[in-house]
Protein backbone atom coordinates (compact mmCIF):
# COMPACT_ATOMS: atom_id res chain seq x y z
CA UNK A 1 0.00 0.00 0.00
CA UNK A 2 1.47 3.38 -1.09
CA UNK A 3 1.34 5.95 1.99
CA UNK A 4 -0.39 8.72 1.46
CA UNK A 5 -0.50 12.39 3.12
CA UNK A 6 -3.18 14.58 3.92
CA UNK A 7 -5.64 16.99 5.09
CA UNK A 8 -7.94 16.38 8.14
CA UNK A 9 -10.85 18.41 8.72
CA UNK A 10 -12.52 17.89 12.48
CA UNK A 11 -15.42 19.20 13.68
CA UNK A 12 -18.17 18.53 16.66
CA UNK A 13 -21.90 18.40 14.56
CA UNK A 14 -25.46 18.57 15.83
CA UNK A 15 -28.01 15.82 14.99
CA UNK A 16 -28.04 16.92 11.33
CA UNK A 17 -28.60 13.51 9.12
CA UNK A 18 -26.29 12.41 7.19
CA UNK A 19 -27.33 13.57 4.15
CA UNK A 20 -26.75 16.80 4.89
CA UNK A 21 -23.61 16.28 6.45
CA UNK A 22 -21.86 15.20 2.88
CA UNK A 23 -23.81 17.65 1.11
CA UNK A 24 -22.14 20.39 2.90
CA UNK A 25 -18.59 18.90 2.32
CA UNK A 26 -19.13 18.14 -0.98
CA UNK A 27 -19.20 21.74 -1.40
CA UNK A 28 -16.04 22.33 0.26
CA UNK A 29 -13.84 19.76 -1.73
CA UNK A 30 -14.23 22.18 -4.57
CA UNK A 31 -12.54 25.04 -3.27
CA UNK A 32 -8.89 22.78 -2.84
CA UNK A 33 -6.41 23.16 -5.83
CA UNK A 34 -4.80 19.82 -4.90
CA UNK A 35 -6.22 16.75 -6.00
CA UNK A 36 -7.44 13.90 -3.72
CA UNK A 37 -6.83 10.38 -4.52
CA UNK A 38 -9.77 9.91 -2.12
CA UNK A 39 -11.96 11.74 0.35
CA UNK A 40 -13.54 9.70 3.22
CA UNK A 41 -16.05 11.22 5.88
CA UNK A 42 -16.51 9.43 9.29
CA UNK A 43 -19.36 9.66 11.86
CA UNK A 44 -18.47 9.28 15.80
CA UNK A 45 -20.13 5.95 16.30
CA UNK A 46 -21.20 7.46 20.23
CA UNK A 47 -19.47 10.70 19.72
CA UNK A 48 -20.50 13.59 18.03
CA UNK A 49 -17.16 13.68 16.12
CA UNK A 50 -16.84 14.00 12.52
CA UNK A 51 -13.47 13.55 11.06
CA UNK A 52 -13.25 14.02 6.74
CA UNK A 53 -10.04 12.65 5.14
CA UNK A 54 -8.67 13.89 2.01
CA UNK A 55 -5.84 11.53 1.22
CA UNK A 56 -3.52 13.72 -1.10
CA UNK A 57 -2.06 12.84 -4.72
CA UNK A 58 1.13 13.92 -4.50
CA UNK A 59 3.63 14.82 -1.20
CA UNK A 60 2.44 18.82 -1.44
CA UNK A 61 0.35 20.01 0.85
CA UNK A 62 -2.26 22.78 -0.57
CA UNK A 63 -1.42 26.30 -0.55
CA UNK A 64 -1.68 28.34 2.98
CA UNK A 65 -4.43 30.73 1.00
CA UNK A 66 -6.17 27.73 -0.28
CA UNK A 67 -5.96 26.13 3.48
CA UNK A 68 -7.65 29.52 5.00
CA UNK A 69 -10.43 29.82 1.99
CA UNK A 70 -11.12 26.13 2.85
CA UNK A 71 -11.85 26.56 6.89
CA UNK A 72 -13.15 30.23 5.90
CA UNK A 73 -16.30 28.67 3.90
CA UNK A 74 -16.50 25.98 6.39
CA UNK A 75 -17.25 28.14 9.10
CA UNK A 76 -20.23 29.30 7.52
CA UNK A 77 -21.72 26.23 6.41
CA UNK A 78 -25.10 25.38 8.74
CA UNK A 79 -24.07 22.23 9.71
CA UNK A 80 -21.09 23.63 11.47
CA UNK A 81 -23.00 25.79 13.76
CA UNK A 82 -22.37 24.78 16.87
CA UNK A 83 -18.49 24.31 16.77
CA UNK A 84 -16.11 25.42 14.04
CA UNK A 85 -13.89 23.02 12.26
CA UNK A 86 -10.39 22.47 12.45
CA UNK A 87 -8.30 21.77 9.46
CA UNK A 88 -4.52 19.60 10.02
CA UNK A 89 -2.10 18.54 8.05
CA UNK A 90 -1.12 14.45 8.45
CA UNK A 91 2.25 13.32 7.68
CA UNK A 92 1.99 9.38 6.89
CA UNK A 93 4.37 7.57 8.74
CA UNK A 94 3.31 3.96 8.39
CA UNK A 95 0.93 2.31 6.65
CA UNK A 96 0.27 -1.55 6.78
CA UNK A 97 -2.44 -4.07 4.73
CA UNK A 98 -4.70 -5.96 7.32
CA UNK A 99 -5.41 -9.42 7.31
CA UNK A 100 -9.00 -8.86 6.03
CA UNK A 101 -7.58 -6.65 3.17
CA UNK A 102 -10.84 -6.50 0.83
CA UNK A 103 -13.44 -6.87 2.89
CA UNK A 104 -16.09 -3.68 3.47
CA UNK A 105 -14.18 -1.42 6.10
CA UNK A 106 -17.46 0.47 7.50
CA UNK A 107 -15.81 1.68 11.12
CA UNK A 108 -12.50 3.53 11.74
CA UNK A 109 -11.05 3.12 15.27
CA UNK A 110 -8.73 6.06 16.24
CA UNK A 111 -6.32 6.72 18.73
CA UNK A 112 -4.62 10.35 18.85
CA UNK A 113 -1.95 10.92 21.94
CA UNK A 114 0.65 13.19 22.59
CA UNK A 115 3.58 11.51 24.54
CA UNK A 116 4.91 12.90 27.71
CA UNK A 117 8.57 14.52 28.16
CA UNK A 118 11.35 12.55 26.78
CA UNK A 119 8.97 9.27 25.50
CA UNK A 120 7.83 10.33 21.89
CA UNK A 121 10.31 8.32 20.27
CA UNK A 122 10.07 5.06 22.59
CA UNK A 123 6.42 5.08 21.67
CA UNK A 124 6.74 6.11 18.16
CA UNK A 125 8.74 2.67 17.97
CA UNK A 126 6.58 0.81 19.58
CA UNK A 127 3.83 1.83 17.48
CA UNK A 128 5.90 1.01 14.32
CA UNK A 129 7.24 -1.86 15.06
CA UNK A 130 5.24 -3.83 17.39
CA UNK A 131 1.22 -2.24 18.03
CA UNK A 132 0.98 -1.60 14.28
CA UNK A 133 1.81 -4.40 12.75
CA UNK A 134 0.11 -6.62 15.53
CA UNK A 135 -2.97 -5.05 15.21
CA UNK A 136 -3.14 -4.83 11.45
CA UNK A 137 -2.51 -9.05 11.60
CA UNK A 138 -5.79 -9.14 13.64
CA UNK A 139 -8.98 -10.92 11.47
CA UNK A 140 -10.99 -7.91 10.77
CA UNK A 141 -8.70 -5.31 10.30
CA UNK A 142 -8.62 -4.25 6.55
CA UNK A 143 -5.82 -1.47 7.30
CA UNK A 144 -4.01 0.38 9.40
CA UNK A 145 -1.97 4.00 9.43
CA UNK A 146 -0.35 6.12 11.52
CA UNK A 147 -0.18 9.68 11.06
CA UNK A 148 2.16 12.88 12.72
CA UNK A 149 -0.34 15.46 12.92
CA UNK A 150 1.82 18.93 12.17
CA UNK A 151 -0.71 21.30 13.38
CA UNK A 152 -3.46 20.83 15.83
CA UNK A 153 -2.63 17.74 17.45
CA UNK A 154 -2.25 15.43 19.12
CA UNK A 155 0.85 14.64 18.29
CA UNK A 156 0.14 10.76 16.66
CA UNK A 157 -3.03 9.77 14.46
CA UNK A 158 -3.62 6.43 14.62
CA UNK A 159 -6.33 4.76 11.83
CA UNK A 160 -7.64 0.78 12.15
CA UNK A 161 -10.05 -0.13 9.55
CA UNK A 162 -12.14 -2.19 10.59
CA UNK A 163 -15.45 -4.44 9.39
CA UNK A 164 -16.93 -4.42 12.75
CA UNK A 165 -16.55 -2.56 16.52
CA UNK A 166 -16.32 -5.01 18.33
CA UNK A 167 -12.91 -6.90 16.92
CA UNK A 168 -11.65 -4.78 19.79
CA UNK A 169 -12.65 -6.99 21.74
CA UNK A 170 -11.04 -10.28 20.68
CA UNK A 171 -9.07 -11.96 22.11
CA UNK A 172 -6.59 -11.57 18.80
CA UNK A 173 -6.76 -7.99 19.66
CA UNK A 174 -5.95 -7.74 23.32
CA UNK A 175 -3.07 -9.96 23.47
CA UNK A 176 -1.13 -7.15 21.24
CA UNK A 177 -2.47 -4.96 23.58
CA UNK A 178 -1.12 -6.50 26.34
CA UNK A 179 2.23 -7.22 26.00
CA UNK A 180 5.26 -6.09 28.08
CA UNK A 181 6.29 -3.28 25.99
CA UNK A 182 2.75 -2.09 25.54
CA UNK A 183 2.47 -2.21 29.45
CA UNK A 184 5.75 0.31 29.56
CA UNK A 185 4.95 3.33 27.57
CA UNK A 186 1.03 3.32 27.21
CA UNK A 187 1.35 4.94 30.60
CA UNK A 188 3.37 7.88 29.27
CA UNK A 189 0.43 8.60 26.92
CA UNK A 190 -0.75 12.07 26.87
CA UNK A 191 -4.03 14.14 26.15
CA UNK A 192 -4.90 10.41 24.71
CA UNK A 193 -8.44 10.40 22.64
CA UNK A 194 -9.41 6.48 21.53
CA UNK A 195 -12.28 7.36 19.79
CA UNK A 196 -14.81 4.61 17.26
CA UNK A 197 -16.21 6.12 13.73
CA UNK A 198 -18.53 4.81 11.33
CA UNK A 199 -18.33 5.41 7.51
CA UNK A 200 -20.85 7.86 5.90
CA UNK A 201 -19.02 7.74 2.41
CA UNK A 202 -15.66 7.44 0.37
CA UNK A 203 -14.92 8.75 -2.81
CA UNK A 204 -12.28 8.36 -5.37
CA UNK A 205 -10.66 11.45 -7.04
CA UNK A 206 -11.08 15.48 -6.83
Amino acid sequence: MEPRHCLLLKAVVDDSDDASLLAGLTGLRQILTAPFAEFAVYRGLQTPDLYAYGLLEGAAYPADRDLQRFDAMARQLPVFATSAPAIDRLENVFAATGASAGASARFRYIVETDAADGWEGEIFRWYDVEHMPGLAAVPGCVRAQRFLNRDGGPRSHACYDLTDPNILQTAAWLAVRRTAWSDRVRPQFRNTRRTMFRLLQVASGH
